[in-house]
């Protein structure tokens, strides 16, 4: 049954963080598919398709939101990730997707700290699913 709301796709280790962000996405009007690891997130893919992807940067490795990045970016080229992390906060090391030398290796779309107001989130989400449409 298609009713219309955009699906989204939110991958954390962090079962608390995970539900907590379910709940204001769900909240935005945002249909949600959730999963705790990297690995259970490739298993939805292989059956869903999501308007969007919201991505934790270190799951069961420290890279494994770029190499989910890249395995959403290489089966389903249209779909928009945000990867949203703590580590400049916990690491200060940051990453500028901006940078041509970073985007042949980061598949992500946008960087987003964890924390982030929920107007500005929606406001990203948003004007990341607009730019997708407008290439469709």
């Amino acid at each position: 049954m298609q009713t219309g709301k955009k699906t989204l796709l939110i991958v954390d280790d962090d079962v608390d963080f995970l539900l907590q962000s379910r709940i204001r996405l769900e909240q935005m009007g945002y249909l949600t598919v959730t999963a705790e690891s990297q690995r259970e997130a490739e298993l939805i893919l292989e059956k869903t398709k999501p308007d969007l992807a919201i991505l934790d940067l270190m799951m069961e490795n420290e890279d494994s939101g770029f190499i989910l990045s890249y395995k959403i970016k290489k089966r389903y080229p249209d779909v928009p990730v945000i990867i949203f992390t703590a580590v400049a906060m916990e690491t200060g090391i940051t990453f500028d997707i901006q940078d041509e030398n970073n985007r042949k290796w980061i598949k992500a779309d946008l960087f987003l700290d964890k924390g982030i107001r929920s107007d500005i989130l929606k406001s990203e989400i948003e004007r990341l699913l607009t730019e997708k449409a407008d290439k469709s």
